[in-house]
């Protein structure tokens, strides 16, 4: 009987100890949220200076039932009485430490006319991107991310209804979209590590609200002429006014 006694102690005291030596889970990092009562808006027009550059009449003859809608320019730069269109603007330093959660509505890149539409998109980290085909005839969407951890995307999309998601988990600018079956076809998708971005409207226009009182670096970063930077400095429930320049 005591045999029996000791051998059940013994048991309930391993028992035990394992149960303390394993690891407790890591604690969950607090999320970072927007306080509407404070948060202050910056707003800009980005400048094209001197003449940009003619845009030229893309050859889509190679497919039919892309000659079914307007024709089709190459869109690197568009400049619209001095106003620099698809221009994506964010907040690039200044909130070190703070982690936003990504929203679950996905932001639509569409295919119409041959093209990408919006030709540059802002998303945050790990809120999906959705891909949809408005055009009668079949695509590809062909991504190559330079950024570890962001997973390559290929497949091609039917016309008709619905949508292909795909999501990116880490920030990366200006991320080519490529179509191989209609090569001139190119949009760019910009993965921001947090939710104070925009992109210039065709007057050169943008806005990002929301933005917690401090002092940050805000970039802008253009397809093919590259990133400015400058430090703002937001008030609470103050609208500054930041411009960029690109051109000659």
């Amino acid at each position: 009987m005591r045999t029996m006694v000791g051998s059940a102690m013994l048991i309930a005291l391993l028992l035990a100890a394992g149960c303390k030596s394993k690891t407790a889970p890591a604690p969950q990092a607090t999320l970072a949220t927007i306080d509407w009562s404070t948060a202050g808006t910056i707003q800009g027009t980005i400048h094209y200076a001197g003449t940009p550059p003619k845009p030229i009449l893309i050859d889509m003859s190679q497919d039919p039932a892309c000659n079914l809608g307007p024709p089709n320019s190459t869109e690197g730069v568009v400049a619209n009485k001095g106003g620099f269109a698809n221009v994506f603007v964010y907040v690039k330093g200044g909130l070190e430490g703070k982690t936003y959660a990504p929203p679950s509505q996905p932001i639509m890149m569409d295919q119409k006319g041959c093209r990408y539409v919006p030709h540059v998109i802002g998303v945050m980290a790990g809120q999906p991107v959705s891909f949809t085909n408005s055009d009668p005839t079949a695509h590809n969407i062909d991504i190559a991310p330079t950024v570890a951890g962001n997973p390559p995307v290929n497949f091609s999309q039917a016309p008709g209804p619905g949508s292909d998601q795909r999501t990116f988990p880490k920030p990366e600018l200006m991320m080519p979209v490529r179509c191989a079956m209609h090569p001139w076809m190119q949009g760019f998708i910009n993965v921001a590590a947090n939710p104070f971005y925009a992109v210039s409207d065709a007057t050169g226009h943008y806005v990002i609200r929301g933005v917690p009182p401090g002092t940050y670096t805000l970039a802008a970063d253009q397809e093919t002429m590259g990133e400015k930077t400058v430090t703002v400095t937001v008030g609470p429930k103050q609208t500054v006014t930041q411009d960029f320049t690109y051109g000659k």
